[in-house]
């Protein structure tokens, strides 16, 4: 059961999902900053408040603070959009891999065509 436990984390699968982990668990504060110190200044500077949170109703004796809800899918969808702008930087920087594809249907048929004529 120890060897097969070492098989399992020899692979390599492991080690790249805890290395994937511990990056965005880094990339989370920096995410945070840039909605906290940049968006919502922005956002203040536009609507007149900070941010969303005060947004709510009361419902009863309780209040249902919408707002922390809008602050919170902002947020979403910027992390969405910062990641989604890695992979695609990612994704450009990285070489493409060639492929061995060897000849064309073109050539195999040119061979084709002549060895029949001879």
């Amino acid at each position: 059961m120890i060897q097969e436990f070492k098989d399992f984390i020899n692979k390599g699968g492991v080690f790249e999902v805890a290395v994937g982990l511990i990056m965005a668990l880094a990339f989370i504060p920096v995410v945070d900053g840039l909605v906290t110190f940049i968006l919502m200044p922005i956002i203040a500077a536009i609507f007149g408040q900070p941010d969303f949170s005060s947004i709510g109703f009361n419902l009863g004796d309780s209040r249902v603070y919408v707002g922390a809800w809008i602050n919170t899918i902002i947020t979403f969808v910027i992390i969405g959009f910062v990641i989604f702008l890695l992979v695609k930087a990612y994704n450009a920087m990285a070489k493409p891999v060639e492929e061995d594809a060897g000849p064309s249907d073109n050539d195999l048929l040119m061979e084709i065509r002549d060895s029949l004529k001879k």
